[in-house]
């Protein structure tokens, strides 16, 4: 019930639906230019995480390989970095406030994932 409410309380004031709508529009881009559709999955994963993030973590795939992290190299450069950079700011924000410290939380366990986001799956805790 806590997770329930802490996800309600993240999609209205925690900048949830701001950064599900960046992922989003990332994801669309992706699709539309054919070559990029991983980029666009690994960005539609992380735009769903990012909406209700609350009782789920990201991990590591240990079946990754080195194509994986080649791609990683190339998200960053194209979208991982203002996805990125935007879970820092909404982070840093939120910590202003003793009640938007779990938001805040919340955030910077994303900004991980902005980066490399190919080779990670969400999984509920």
């Amino acid at each position: 019930m806590i997770r329930f409410i802490l996800n309600v309380l993240w999609l209205i004031f925690g900048g949830g639906f701001l950064l599900f709508v960046g992922y989003a529009f990332a994801a669309v881009i992706c699709f539309v230019l054919v070559i990029t559709i991983p980029f666009a999955v690994a960005s539609w994963r992380l735009a769903v995480y990012s909406l209700w993030p609350f009782g789920r973590t990201v991990q590591a795939k240990p079946d990754a390989g080195v194509a994986t992290g080649v791609a990683n190299i190339l998200w960053v450069v194209l979208a991982g970095w203002w996805l990125a950079l935007s879970h820092i700011v909404a982070g840093i924000a939120l910590c202003v406030s003793i009640i938007g410290i779990p938001f805040g939380i919340a955030n910077f366990k994303l900004v991980p994932a902005a980066f490399w986001p190919l080779g990670r799956e969400v999984v509920d805790l």
